[in-house]
């Protein structure tokens, strides 16, 4: 087994990391939407410690696996794909690292201080609702990208 496919293994193990559990907020957020305080308090807090913990980690170490791949495995970071593959990462790193997180952070504070019936609150719960649609769209292109590795020809 060569090093590539090692490394090949775990940037895909990641992806399935990162991508599968942001896939899972918009559930559980849809889900406690009509529950008490605490209990959406309870959610929110655990939506940002998967965030926190598991799926922005596994983003960068997508980083670091995609471009470990790009050494081992001769390709170039000017192929379409590859190139594709990283402006919409950094794109999607620099939304959910410095405009998503805080903007959780946000909702969770509004929550617990305002109610769910306040504008602050209603107004940080839309636009994350909004930007982790955005968030989703650029993920899954980048999926198309690394798995279909189209060109322009």
């Amino acid at each position: 087994m060569s090093l590539f496919v090692i490394v090949k293994f775990l940037h895909v193990l990641l992806a399935i990391i990162a991508v599968g559990f942001n896939a899972t907020y918009g559930v559980w957020l849809a889900r406690v939407a009509r529950e008490p305080v605490p209990t959406q308090s309870f959610v929110l807090k655990g939506v940002k410690r998967l965030d926190d913990w598991f799926a922005n980690p596994a983003y960068v170490l997508l980083a670091v696996t995609g471009v470990t791949m790009v050494f081992v495995g001769e390709l170039k970071f000017t192929t379409f794909w590859i190139a594709g593959g990283i402006v919409l990462w950094a794109i999607a790193v620099a939304l959910g690292f410095f405009v998503y997180t805080p903007m959780l952070r946000n909702q969770i504070h509004a929550l617990e201080t305002a109610g769910p019936e306040s504008d602050d609150y209603k107004r940080y719960a839309g636009n994350a609702r909004f930007l982790g649609i955005v968030l989703a769209a650029i993920v899954v292109v980048i999926v198309f990208l690394m798995v279909t590795k189209p060109t322009l020809s």
